[in-house]
């Protein structure tokens, strides 16, 4: 450090997070919409689901990448400030030109959008990557508890709040640009709090070699799972033709369902079984299985929330007839409830999981979630869909911790690194498998139901209900030390 800690540091350190979240927030409310203006509502699950499946897998290596990059930076102004600076003003112009996109029409929009998304997670992650070693590099041990607790604030209620009560109503009220001018001022405001941080130029002869290879693993399990996840799409898509005789919404709702519950279940399975095997070695796999169910349930559980929170606005659309733009202040809403019970759920989730074990623990948030997801598909309005929304918030909290502290215990503490590396495939993954896969499903039910408006996101819902249920049947092969005991391996 270039001088010791002082209080203000709890925010220099933290407050880029609140923008990451904040602009990850703008951007789920913005893009869907954008999306439906574009393409209509024949194909807006679809093409919205393209658009999360390649910005995510971009995300995944490129944050990768630039921590790597800022690991062995040695410039004058630190080694994380320099990409956290670059990436911030470049996610300014790309806000600017989603302001721009919007008042495009048609596929040309569309693809406009779809590079501006993909673009911008390009730098943004090259901020994060950079942002997430500021503790590691600032913050003694004893000091990380305090700074980890205002980084959890800063990250998820507050910007949450935030979107809710000030940008969501904006673009509910129409006032996109308004909306996008302050997302990019909390950007621009935290960014140049940050270079407050007090980082000091990395000696050259300090710098860490470049090792590739991680990269190199990272990209063959991205380009795998890709793969995995086009080739089901694409076999989800073929499906609808033998689907085409089919009108009673008794027999379609329950097949495209399943159709779309099994094309997911594959999706995760396969692609963790390979992913694991890319990682740490076909032998390795072999010894340790609990570590590959490890990673299925936690791939299955976020399946179910990260795209719960994709298609919020398209759910409330069909659920409560809203119109296009006034579904943005339920769904941040919605968003906001969901974030401040993840938080409180988050403190006695360490003295739960101790006292009653993580695993247990575990599968109650898998059973839990999928409970509030039935309260939200039965709710005749928002108080209840709320209510619903603050059972996955509390499922949600609980699994965060739970679920991380048991592959903690499943892991061999000599490569705990190079194993629980792997979980940031699941955090991409999920947004990427639900939405590329769900979206079309979706689409084609609204369309093959007009009777029923919006059916297609009302079943997309309890998809990813049944995926929590699934993340509680791969605990099954999860077989955890007793504490104290050895680790696996």
């Amino acid at each position: 450090m270039s001088r010791p800690l002082r209080w203000y540091d709890l925010i220099t350190i933290n407050i880029f997070f609140l923008a990451l979240t904040t602009l990850s927030q703008t951007n789920g409310l913005v893009f869907p919409l954008l999306v439906q203006n574009f393409v209509g509502e024949a194909t807006k699950g679809a093409r919205l689901g393209e658009l999360r499946l390649w910005s995510l897998m971009v995300a995944l290596l490129w944050q990768a990448l630039m921590g790597m990059l800022s690991d062995r930076n040695t410039s004058h102004l630190g080694r994380r400030r320099p990409f956290i600076l670059i990436g911030s003003l470049a996610m300014t112009v790309f806000i600017a030109l989603t302001g721009v996109a919007a008042g495009m029409t048609g596929m040309a929009g569309f693809w406009f959008l779809f590079a501006i998304a993909v673009l911008q997670a390009v730098a943004a992650n090259t901020a994060h990557g950079a942002q997430q070693g500021l503790i590691p590099d600032l913050v003694p041990d004893e000091q990380r508890g305090r700074f980890s607790a205002v980084k959890a604030v800063l990250e998820v209620p507050l910007p949450l709040i935030l979107v809710s009560f000030t940008i969501a109503r904006f673009i509910s009220a129409g006032n996109l640009w308004l909306a996008l001018a302050l997302a990019a001022a909390v950007l621009l405001v935290s960014m140049g709090i940050t270079m407050l941080a007090p980082e000091r130029p990395l000696p050259k002869e300090e710098a860490p070699p470049l090792d590739w290879a991680p990269i190199l693993r990272l990209v063959a399990m991205a380009a795998v799972f890709t793969a995995i996840i086009l080739g089901l799409g694409a076999a989800v898509r073929l499906l609808g033709d033998p689907l085409a005789a089919i009108t009673a919404p008794a027999l379609l709702l329950p097949i495209a369902g399943l159709t779309g519950v099994l094309a997911i279940i594959i999706a995760v399975a396969v692609g963790v079984w390979i992913s694991v095997r890319i990682s740490i070695g076909n032998r390795a796999a072999q010894d340790n299985p609990s570590f590959t169910w490890w990673v299925v349930n936690r791939l299955a559980f976020f399946v179910g929330t990260t795209n719960l929170s994709t298609f919020a606005i398209y759910f409330l659309q069909a659920r409560l007839g809203l119109e296009r733009e006034k579904a943005a202040g339920p769904a941040a809403l919605l968003m906001t409830v969901i974030g401040v019970f993840i938080l409180l759920a988050a403190v006695p989730s360490g003295f739960l999981g101790d006292r009653f074990g993580h695993k247990r623990l575990v599968l109650i948030s898998g059973l839990v979630a999928a409970l509030g997801v039935v309260v939200v598909l039965l709710s005749p309005g928002m108080n209840v869909i709320y209510a619903g929304g603050s059972l996955i918030g509390i499922a949600t909290g609980f699994f965060f911790t739970a679920n991380w502290a048991l592959g903690t215990r499943i892991v061999p503490q000599a490569e705990a690194g190079r194993y629980l590396g792997i979980s940031n495939l699941a955090g991409a993954g999920a947004g990427a498998v639900g939405a590329y896969i769900g979206g079309p499903i979706a689409d084609y039910v609204t369309a093959r139901l007009p009777e029923l408006p919006g059916a297609g996101y009302v079943l997309l819902f309890a998809i990813y209900g049944v995926m929590f249920l699934v993340s509680v049947v791969a605990l099954r092969g999860v077989t955890a030390p007793e504490r104290g005991a050895t680790r696996l391996i």
